[in-house]
C-alpha cells in the first residue's frame, strides 16, 4: 500500500519525533498543506491563488510519478544483469519507457528538484513558468492546459518559494505511479473543495460536493461505454466514476470520457485533475459554451452525469435548435435547455443523472410545464430525488436529482419492467451537518438512496426486494403524475410516515417555500448586478 514519506530533514542535529515532523494520516496531511498554503495567500484573491496552488500540486505529482518510474526502470535493468551503468543511463532517458507506462515525460528543468533547488531565487516565478511550458511541450495531451503567470506582478516571489518548500516536505511513494497518483489526487480534490468553499457562490461553478456526485454515480453504476458531462467543471463526475469502477474490480479503460466546460480556468483545472487521476478524457480542444457550440454533437452517451448552473437567464438560445425536441426553453431560464441537451445525447439504452434546482420539478413558467409534461409522457423520467438543504455551500437554492432512462423495460438494467412508472425518493431528512453552514451525506445515506433505486429496477446489485416506504419512496404510475399536473415533487407521492398529511397542503407549502428561496437567490444576483453597473457609472 502507498505511504506518505517525509523527506529527510536538511538540518543536522537531533531529529524531532515523527509526530512533530510529519502528518501521520491522509487527513492530517491535507489539513497541514491547506493551512500552510492558505497562510501564505496574503491578500491574493482565492480564484487567483487557486491557479497557483493547483498548478504546483500538478507539477509535484508529475515529477514524483516520473521519479518513481525512473527508479523502477533502473531497478529492472540492474536486476536483468545485462546492462552496464552507461547503458542504464541511456535507457533512463528513453521517453517511451515513461509514456508507455502512463507517466508524463518531464524535462530536467521541469522536475520538482530543480524547482526546490531554486525556491529561494528571486526569479522562481519565471522558473515555474518555464517548467510549465516544458511539461506541455513534451506531453501533447497537456497542450494549453497548465496555468502560467507565476512571474506576474503582484505575486510575491518569496511566498511562492515558501509554497514550494511546503510541498517539498512530503513526497508520494508506493507501489507504482498509480498509487502516488491516488494520494496526490486526494490532495488535489481536497484543495478544490476548500477553494470552492473560500470562493462561495463562484465555487459552485467548478465544484459539486463529493457526496452529491457519489449519489449520482452509485445510482447509475457507470461501468462501461461513453460517459459525458456537458458542464464538467473541474471533472469531479469523472473522478468519482473512475473510483466506482475501480472499487468494483473493473478497469477505468472500460469507459470513454467526454466533457465540455465554458470557463477557461475551470477547463484547465479539469484537464489537470483528470491527468492526476490518470483519466484520459476528451474535453474538446478548447473551452466553450455548450449551447452556442456543442463540441461533441455526435456523441451518444451510455451515461450522462451533470450539475448544470441553476436558473441561468443569459444563455445562447436558438429557437430552431434541434435539441428542443419537447419544446423551446424560455429565454429567462436554461434549466430545461440543459435537460433536453442531455436527453439528446443519450444512446438508445442510455441513462442520466442531473442536479437541478427544486423549481424545475413543478414550474409552469415560460412553457416549462408543457416541456416537463412531454418528457414525462415520453417515459424518460425514471427517478426524482429531493435532497436536503445546505448540501451546497455555494447556493441557498434547494436542489434535487433527476434520473433519466431511455429504456425502462426488463433487461440488462434490471429484471423488473418499470415502463410507465416513476420512482420518487424524498431524501430531505438524510445527511449530517459538517459545520453550521454545510451538510453532507454519510455512506449509509448514499447506499440507502442507491439501493432503493436498484431494488426498484431489480438490478443485480440490489440487496433486497423493493417496497414503497411512506415518507421516503414511492413507485408511481404515469396516470397519477398526469393527474397531479406533471409535478414531480417527491413529497406529493411518498406521503408521510405519520400519515398526518392527507391533502398535500404541507407539501404544497414546501414547494412554495422552495420557490421563494429561489426568488431570494435571483433577487440577490440582480442586486449585485445593479450595484456593479452603478459602480461603473459612479
Amino acid at each position: 500500500m502507498s505511504t506518505l514519506v517525509p523527506d529527510p530533514p536538511r538540518r543536522r542535529g537531533r531529529p524531532k519525533k515523527a509526530a512533530d515532523t510529519a502528518p501521520t494520516t491522509m487527513k492530517e496531511l491535507k489539513d497541514t498543506l491547506w493551512k500552510a498554503a492558505d497562510k501564505l495567500r496574503g491578500s491574493m484573491d482565492a480564484s487567483q491563488y487557486k491557479d497557483v496552488i493547483l498548478g504546483l500540486i500538478f507539477l509535484k505529482y508529475v515529477s514524483d510519478a516520473f521519479d518513481e518510474r525512473r527508479g523502477q526502470i533502473a531497478a529492472e535493468l540492474r536486476a536483468d544483469g545485462g546492462f552496464d551503468e552507461e547503458q542504464i543511463e541511456q535507457q533512463l532517458d528513453d521517453v517511451d519507457e515513461y509514456t508507455g507506462a502512463g507517466v508524463f515525460w518531464i524535462e530536467p528543468d521541469a522536475r520538482w528538484q530543480h524547482l526546490a533547488d531554486n525556491a529561494k531565487q528571486g526569479n522562481i516565478g519565471r522558473i515555474i513558468d518555464e517548467a510549465m511550458d516544458l511539461v506541455m511541450s513534451a506531453n501533447l495531451t497537456l497542450k494549453n492546459t497548465l496555468p502560467k503567470g507565476f512571474n506576474r506582478e503582484g505575486l510575491d516571489q518569496n511566498r511562492l518559494g515558501q509554497l514550494i518548500d511546503i510541498f517539498n516536505n512530503v513526497r508520494f511513494t508506493g507501489e507504482g505511479a498509480s498509487k502516488a497518483r491516488d494520494l496526490l489526487g486526494e490532495v488535489y480534490e481536497y484543495f478544490l473543495e476548500k477553494f470552492a468553499s473560500a470562493e462561495g457562490k463562484r465555487g459552485g461553478e467548478f465544484y459539486t460536493p463529493a457526496s452529491v456526485v457519489r449519489v449520482l454515480v452509485e445510482v447509475l453504476e457507470p461501468t462501461h461505454g461513453r460517459v459525458y458531462d456537458p458542464c464538467c467543471g473541474s471533472g469531479g463526475m469523472f473522478v468519482q466514476t473512475e473510483k466506482f469502477i475501480e472499487a468494483h474490480g473493473n478497469k477505468p479503460q472500460a469507459i470513454s470520457v467526454y466533457g465540455q466546460e465554458l470557463n477557461e480556468r475551470t477547463w484547465r483545472m479539469a484537464k489537470m485533475n483528470l491527468a492526476i487521476h490518470g483519466i484520459g478524457a476528451n474535453l474538446g480542444p478548447v473551452w466553450g459554451d455548450t449551447f452556442a457550440r456543442d463540441l461533441h454533437p455526435d456523441v451518444k452517451a451510455d451515461f450522462v452525469l451533470a450539475n448544470p448552473p441553476f436558473n441561468i437567464k443569459d444563455w445562447a438560445r436558438n429557437e430552431n435548435d434541434s435539441r428542443w425536441r419537447f419544446g423551446v426553453p424560455p429565454a429567462g431560464n436554461a434549466n430545461y435547455a440543459w435537460i433536453q441537451h442531455i436527453l439528446s445525447h443519450l444512446a438508445p439504452g442510455g441513462r442520466a443523472g442531473v442536479v437541478m434546482a427544486n423549481g424545475s420539478m413543478s414550474t409552469n413558467s415560460g412553457g416549462e410545464g408543457q416541456i416537463r409534461a412531454q418528457i414525462v409522457e415520453a417515459d424518460l423520467v425514471s427517478c426524482v430525488v429531493a435532497l436536503p438543504t445546505q448540501l451546497f455551500r455555494s447556493t441557498g437554492i434547494p436542489v434535487c436529482l433527476w434520473f433519466f432512462a431511455k429504456d425502462k423495460k426488463a433487461g440488462k438494467q434490471g429484471s423488473i419492467d418499470r415502463t410507465g412508472e416513476v420512482l420518487f425518493v424524498d431524501a430531505r431528512s438524510l445527511g449530517y451537518m459538517i459545520d453550521r453552514a454545510e451538510k453532507s451525506f454519510a455512506d449509509a445515506d448514499i447506499a440507502r438512496v442507491a439501493d432503493t433505486f436498484h431494488s426498484w429496477r431489480g438490478a443485480p446489485s440490489a440487496s433486497g426486494t423493493y417496497a414503497d416506504q411512506p415518507g421516503f419512496c414511492a413507485s408511481t404510475r404515469l396516470e397519477i403524475v398526469r393527474e397531479s399536473g406533471y409535478a414531480l415533487t417527491p413529497g406529493r407521492y411518498v406521503g408521510s410516515e405519520t400519515a398526518l398529511i392527507s391533502d398535500g397542503g404541507v407539501e404544497r407549502l414546501r414547494e412554495l417555500t422552495d420557490s421563494l428561496y429561489e426568488q431570494f437567490e435571483i433577487t440577490q444576483q440582480l442586486s449585485l448586478a445593479v450595484r456593479r453597473e452603478l459602480g461603473r457609472l459612479g
